[in-house]
């Protein structure tokens, strides 16, 4: 699958174009900064970049330049608009393989992505993350600081410990690693501690022998087995059974297992990525498990953050799971109105990401206009006072409020007042003409 680099910084353009191009069948990446594209460039090989002239932190001439200086075969179109033409000459003359006018002709577009994927000479690829999950990166600094976390701890063999809330994605982010790791042509076993009865963990995991136990009808390979070479991710960990645990902290030690049921050792070669949505600390003080195991699972954590700690990242999110129930659904919806958008931002989200999947796939559902109103969802998010008129009113002032200070103290700079605000250039606009604030 040709993988393409977006470097725009008007999220809402950004988003489209990745939703175009994915269903194209292009794997897509995008950035919203100079600096931000560098370190992605470091980090990954892309096929076609595709830049924007304009940069809140630079100039795409400087980028195109930098870009070519540490890859000369990449091919790279510049976005222009129409009074910045002599700009994209230059940027030609610099090296740039083309150049689009905005507003963009999409199957303009195409054709000349697929002349460069086509022509360009074929360098070895360096792993990225895949495309095909249910979720983004966001672009808050929280997550930023995630994916900055889990590109640096894939390439080795340390074990991870991944720590977040119900629903923020922790399985997700061990595929992540895992995918970006050396051992991603391996399997990827996943294991969740919490749905398995605990009289079975042991077989779970190492396997047993036909006959060893009331049950054991045939032979059963375990995890650590099936996951040779590759990587196996235990969900809730913490559910584990004291006696399991020391059968695991052995296994870890020792790096040898036994099926229940026989006395010959088989050697393990996997990466251990465990998972859990309590305090294992705590846990440790109540003697439920183990502090050897703990320190041994836990050679580097990465916490997920819950995705009311992720603002700028949320409106994303609901039109990144907008897009995957229309293709499920055979819906055309287009978005969200005006108080559908004001009430996720407010709403706490303890459900994170999954209840949010699940609230926008309920709404697309019952939709009938091009947006997602209020009446559509589900009531849990509708039945809280946030929805009220009184309530929009007084928030729909603070924001007012909010707004203006913003741009007093970006010196009147939108691009630069949107970011302080959490929101893509394009709402920002929109809540100034909404408000009469220019």
């Amino acid at each position: 699958m040709p993988s393409i680099l977006i470097i725009e910084d008007d999220i809402t353009f950004s988003l489209m174009l990745t939703t175009w191009l994915g269903k194209k069948g292009f794997s897509v990446t995008t950035s919203t900064s100079v600096n931000e594209s560098k370190q992605k460039c470091v980090s990954a090989s892309f096929d076609v970049i595709l830049s924007d002239l304009r940069l809140p932190d630079g100039d795409g001439i400087d980028l195109l330049q930098w870009l070519k200086e540490k890859n000369p075969s990449i091919p790279v179109i510049m976005m222009t608009s129409y009074a910045d033409i002599q700009t994209a000459v230059k940027a030609i003359k610099l090296g740039a393989s083309d150049y689009i006018a905005k507003p963009l002709n999409p199957e303009e577009l195409l054709s000349k992505i697929k002349d460069l994927v086509k022509i360009a000479p074929s360098v070895e690829k360096k792993p990225t993350l895949s495309n095909k999950n249910l979720y983004i990166e966001g672009q808050s600094m929280a997550a930023r600081v995630m994916y900055e976390h889990v590109r640096l701890v894939a390439p080795t063999n340390m074990s991870v410990l991944v720590t977040g809330a119900s629903g923020t994605g922790k399985e997700y982010i061990a595929r992540c690693i895992h995918e970006l790791s050396n051992r991603r042509n391996h399997p990827f076993i996943a294991v969740d501690c919490g749905a398995i009865p605990k009289d079975l963990a042991a077989s779970e995991f190492f396997g047993h022998v036909k006959g060893s136990f009331t049950g054991a009808i045939d032979n059963k390979t375990g995890a650590f087995v099936a996951a040779k070479g590759g990587t196996i991710f235990l969900d809730e960990i913490g559910n584990l059974t004291y006696e399991v645990q020391v059968q695991l902290l052995r296994a870890l030690q020792e790096r040898k297992i036994k099926m229940i049921g026989s006395n010959e050792e088989i050697a393990i070669d996997v990466r251990l990525i465990s998972a859990t949505n309590e305090n294992l600390r705590q846990a440790i003080e109540r003697g439920d498990f183990r502090e050897d195991l703990y320190h041994r699972i836990n050679e580097f954590t990465i916490r997920i953050p819950n995705l009311c700690e992720r603002k700028e990242d949320l409106m994303l999110f609901a039109n990144h799971f907008l897009d995957l129930a229309n293709e499920e659904l055979g819906k055309e919806i287009v978005g969200f109105d005006d108080a559908t958008t004001q009430l996720f931002l407010r709403y706490s989200w303890p459900g994170n990401l999954r209840q949010m999947k699940n609230a926008v796939k309920y709404a697309t559902l019952l939709a009938t206009g091009k947006f997602i109103t209020l009446k559509e969802l589900p009531d849990e998010l509708t039945s809280t006072s946030i929805a009220s008129a009184d309530v929009t009113l007084k928030s729909a002032s603070h924001e007012q409020e909010l707004i203006r200070k913003a741009l007093q103290e970006s010196g009147n700079n939108k691009t630069k007042a949107a970011q302080l605000l959490g929101i893509d250039r394009k709402t920002l606009y929109n809540k100034l003409k909404l408000y009469k604030l220019e």
